[in-house]
């Protein structure tokens, strides 16, 4: 018999060529098959990171032979998986010593695979740590909160390759709502779902804890209406400073793999550094802000000191002049010169209330950002709608309605856009409507003088809502 020493140490080196786990276990089996002469050689694992599957090698077709060998493979003190042989080449049975080399071979590769995930570890906290550096950077660029949201959620999809990315902020109700949705396909109806007071996750999730779940489409927890589409997941806070911005939900499609505990980790600190990045970015958008208003502040000053005292001293030379000049030509000319200053000035002022008002690109309440969207429908228009509101509409429209009636107030403007020929446009919001049922609600009113698809003029969009 030859001496089996340099086929032993040929199969342990192969068996630690590589750092990348699963081509590590493909040498496994490999090396086990040749060194024994088996025709089928298998390793199953224990590792959730490996999907729990048979990693095969075999000579030929399924074994024909009940002569069965197999070996367990430790990493360290725990379990890895079992290393299978199954009918040799020549048709005998295994021997000691093929137990023996197995043996051998099997310690030589809990070594390599114990490596092998060092490096993969080291590679997703590589991968994790980049992955949190870039949304840092892309935060701290000036973008929108929404778009910074998404950033946070598509990233995070991307890394811990979940199905989707979601986050969820705190409703005005007390529960919890998905506000950005980042998934391989159309998010469809994730956007907006709400988990209710009252749901058993919801007090981890409001308390700033992860919650990690096996499959949640089967968790008594989870009670959104879009769970059964989602197997393991992980639900994360984004915290910064004392203050929950909501929580990061990484959710994989049902039967995929579990997330491991270095996943776990990694992923929950990815959380709390985006979390301190949103922070950053929102106190950087808010001196940027600041600055913009003290720059107004400014502007409005020296138009007052300057541009409007030089008018007004401009008008009354011209007044004084009209008074003494004779003929009519000069009066009817200076009488013009004279309204048009007037009417200079008070646009110099109405630009000086401008600039010291709020941002128009950040309104906090419901008028605010009804102004907002006809200012912008202006644009299109090339006329500027004219709008008004009926009774406390920033206190007695709730924020989730108020939504609402800005998504309806787009569509309408938007189709009207489209419309020819408009000269006129009336915005109406009531918020002491009178409903049909007799509940109190809030109007919408869309009025437009152009010409419908059937040629006639005028169109009136109503929606309304129970306050």
């Amino acid at each position: 018999m030859s001496d089996p020493l340099p086929p032993l140490l040929e199969a342990v080196l192969a068996v630690g060529t590589d750092l990348e786990l699963r081509t590590t276990l493909q040498h496994i089996v490999d090396s086990a098959a040749e060194l024994t002469g088996a025709r089928y050689a298998a390793l199953g694992t224990r590792d959730p990171g490996q999907d729990g599957l048979l990693e095969i090698r075999t000579a030929s077709a399924a074994p024909r032979t009940p002569d069965v060998l197999g070996v367990p493979i430790r990493v360290q003190d725990e379990e890895f998986g079992d290393l299978y042989l199954a009918g040799k080449d020549d048709g005998s049975p295994f021997t000691a010593e093929d137990e023996q080399l197995l043996h051998v071979l099997a310690v030589q590769a809990g070594i390599a695979i114990g490596n092998a995930r060092l490096y993969e570890a080291a590679r997703q906290r590589e991968r994790w740590i980049e992955g949190a550096a870039a949304v840092t950077t892309a935060l701290l660029t000036g973008e929108r909160a929404a778009d910074a949201l998404m950033t946070v959620a598509e990233r995070a999809r991307v890394l811990a390759d979940a199905a989707a990315g979601v986050i969820l902020q705190r409703t005005a109700e007390g529960g919890m709502e998905i506000v950005t949705a980042s998934t391989y396909e159309d998010p469809g109806d994730i956007v907006g779902t709400t988990i209710q007071p009252g749901s058993p996750v919801l007090v981890q999730l409001l308390g700033g804890e992860p919650v990690f779940i096996d499959d949640s489409a089967t968790d008594p927890r989870m009670t959104t209406h879009v769970r059964h589409r989602f197997g393991p997941s992980m639900m994360l806070p984004l915290q910064a400073e004392g203050r929950l911005i909501g929580t990061l939900a990484l959710p994989r499609r049902r039967g995929d793999r579990p997330y491991t505990p270095v996943e776990r980790l990694l992923a929950t600190q990815f959380a709390s550094q985006a979390a301190l990045a949103l922070v950053l970015a929102d106190a950087q958008h808010s001196r940027e802000r600041l600055a913009v208003l003290e720059d107004r502040d400014r502007i409005a000053r020296d138009l007052h000191d300057l541009v409007v005292q030089r008018l007004f001293a401009t008008g009354m030379m011209l007044e004084s002049t009209q008074r003494r000049g004779a003929g009519t030509d000069v009066h009817d000319t200076l009488g013009k010169a004279v309204d048009e200053l007037q009417s200079t000035i008070q646009e110099v002022r109405t630009t000086i209330f401008a600039l010291q008002q709020p941002p128009a690109e950040a309104p906090t309440t419901l008028r605010g950002k009804v102004l907002r969207e006809t200012a912008a429908a202006a644009a299109l228009l090339g006329l500027k709608p004219s709008t008004h509101f009926t009774g406390a509409v920033d206190s007695r429209v709730p924020d989730r309605t108020a939504a609402q009636l800005l998504t309806a107030l787009r569509r309408a403007l938007t189709t009207t856009c489209r419309r020819p020929s408009v000269s006129r446009v009336e915005v109406t919001v009531d918020a002491t409507a009178s409903l049909p049922d007799g509940r109190e609600g809030v109007r919408l009113t869309v009025h437009d003088d152009g010409v419908t698809e059937d040629g006639s003029t005028g169109t009136t969009v109503t929606w309304q809502a129970p306050l």
